[in-house]
Parts: C-alpha cells; sequence; structure tokens
C-alpha cells in the first residue's frame, strides 16, 4: 500500500501519451497514494491519444517550484513529444535527477527514458523503452531489453520501465510496488 506517498507524476505542457499518464495516476489512487502533477508550466497541461489532442488536466505546481523531499517517487510519462520537451528543459532533467541522487523510485514508459538519458542516469542499468530509442539508451550506457515490464535495482534507486500502452497492467501493478 501507498498511504502517505506522494508520487510526482513530471510532465510537459503539451504531448504525453493521455493513457499513460491516467492508468498509473489511478493506480496510485487506488493504492492510497497521492499524485500530483508537476509541469515546466502553471496551468494546464495538454494531453494527447497518440497525434491527436485529448484531454487538459491541471498542473499541481511546476518543476522549478517543487523539491525532491516532498515526494516518494517519480513516474515519467510518455508520449514522443512530452520527453522530447522535458530533455530540453534544465531544471526538469535535474528534478529527474534528484530521484535518483535521493535513492527515490522512478518509473518510465514509452519515451519518457529520453529524459533519463538527458539525466545521465541510465549508465549501468538495464531497462525498456519505445523500441525506437534502444539505440540511445545503449548509447547512454544502459541494456536495453525487449519486455513487458522491467524493475532495475542495479543502481541507487528501484528504476521501473516498460515500453508502451499494452503494458500498462504489468507497469502499473511494478510503479506502485516500488512506490510502496
Amino acid at each position: 500500500m501507498m498511504q502517505g506517498k506522494t508520487i510526482a507524476f513530471l510532465v510537459a505542457p503539451e504531448g504525453v501519451e493521455q493513457v499513460e499518464l491516467t492508468e498509473p495516476w489511478k493506480a496510485v489512487k487506488q493504492a492510497g497514494g497521492t499524485p500530483r502533477l508537476i509541469s515546466t508550466a502553471p496551468g494546464q497541461i495538454q494531453a494527447f491519444n497518440h497525434l491527436d489532442k485529448a484531454d487538459t488536466f491541471a498542473v499541481d505546481d511546476t518543476v522549478d517550484n517543487v523539491d525532491v523531499g516532498a515526494f516518494d517517487g517519480l513516474l515519467l510519462p510518455g508520449g514522443v513529444a512530452n520527453p522530447d520537451f522535458l530533455r530540453t528543459v534544465p531544471q526538469a532533467v535535474q528534478f529527474a535527477r534528484s530521484f535518483f541522487d535521493a535513492g527515490k523510485p522512478v518509473a518510465s514508459i514509452c519515451h519518457a527514458p529520453w529524459t533519463l538519458v538527458e539525466a545521465d542516469v541510465v549508465r549501468g542499468r538495464t531497462l525498456t523503452s519505445w523500441p525506437s530509442l534502444q539505440t540511445d539508451l545503449r548509447n547512454a550506457g544502459a541494456t536495453w531489453v525487449d519486455q513487458e515490464v522491467v524493475v532495475c535495482t542495479a543502481g541507487p534507486n528501484k528504476l521501473v520501465t516498460s515500453r508502451k500502452p499494452d503494458d500498462l497492467k504489468a507497469f502499473c501493478q511494478a510503479a506502485t510496488d516500488a512506490f510502496g
């Protein structure tokens, strides 16, 4: 159970894959945790269903206004544009890196490991992702595998990764287990 645990969901103002945000969010809440939506700008974020605009979601706080100490874990939803934008924002990259520095669990799905590549935290780790990221991850020093979910403990924290929306059931279970 995740009673008393607060999980940061880090997303860009636009481009997050909606189901990769909403399904883990529901899983954290159902496990008794508190999800908080963190972005690079205040207001609302625009989610997508692949390339089509989906719903908007209210931002709880901005990345330049929060500290890793307020959270028990980090969840990085995917979508192509979402992590591509986040990896260009130094505060977002530092926020993600700070969870590794603090030894706190991180869960990342689909294209989200791009942010972790930029944070230089995948070296020596085993993970999975959307297949098109495998070369980027290998070049960053990771071992890439094609599996539904990977839980890597070969580092300062637990790192949970999955490939795509079809893996969400296994991803949500592994993420809430790691956060709990």
